[in-house]
């Protein structure tokens, strides 16, 4: 009798045993399933913060190229004597300050995207 009772004891212990066994396995599957899907979504904000630098840049280069375009174009209107502006004519844009593109740039030197923090 003493034996069947040390048999089902031991029985019992081995099951709780492999379900411990089970519940660690399954967490440590859960760990690494939310650690990939942690490494995708860090993998999809570097692809989106390239992307935005490239967009930003692309921008900037555009802007230049509008700025160039609104310069010639100023120019061809004021014709080829820019300092016969100097006289009347000036105190009516504005004191003597040019209005163009060049004189007005994009503020452009402290623009930059945001970047991935891994700590956050």
């Amino acid at each position: 009798m003493q034996a069947v009772k040390d048999k089902l004891s031991e029985m019992s212990a081995m099951k709780k045993v492999k379900e411990e066994a089970r519940a660690e396995e399954k967490a440590e599957k859960e760990i690494a399933k939310a650690r990939v899907e942690i490494a995708h979504e860090v993998r999809l904000a570097k692809e989106a913060e390239a992307t935005m630098v490239h967009h930003v840049a692309k921008a900037g280069e555009i802007a230049r190229e509008g700025e160039k375009m609104a310069n010639e174009q100023i120019a061809k209107l004021e014709g080829p004597n820019p300092a016969a502006e100097t006289g009347a004519g000036a105190g009516a844009r504005g004191g003597g300050l040019p209005n163009n593109a060049a004189a007005n740039p994009l503020p452009t030197t402290n623009m930059s995207p945001p970047t991935y923090n891994r700590m956050s």
